[in-house]
């Protein structure tokens, strides 16, 4: 499974998809904190995070990035609320 360089305490599990590869499977707010525990802002962090983190594809094994919300959340939203 490919990893996201320095968000090893980001991890939450392991994602199993049918006839695919598994893969890591990340709390993207948890990735944020620990950009901004690297120093950065909070608008930098989020903008980084999306374009060179979330935003990465490299291949079948790469992680999914995950927002952790309730279905409430979902079915009241497009999106969860950040």
């Amino acid at each position: 499974m490919l990893k996201a360089d320095g968000f090893d305490l980001a991890v939450i599990g392991v994602g199993s998809r049918c006839g695919q590869p598994d893969i890591l499977v990340y709390d993207s707010q948890l990735c944020i904190d620990t950009l901004m525990d690297g120093g950065m802002g909070h608008d930098e962090a989020v903008d980084y995070f999306e374009f060179n983190v979330a935003g990465a594809w490299v291949g079948d094994d790469t992680p999914v990035f995950v927002e952790l919300c309730s279905l409430d959340d979902i079915e009241e939203e497009p999106a969860c609320p950040s």
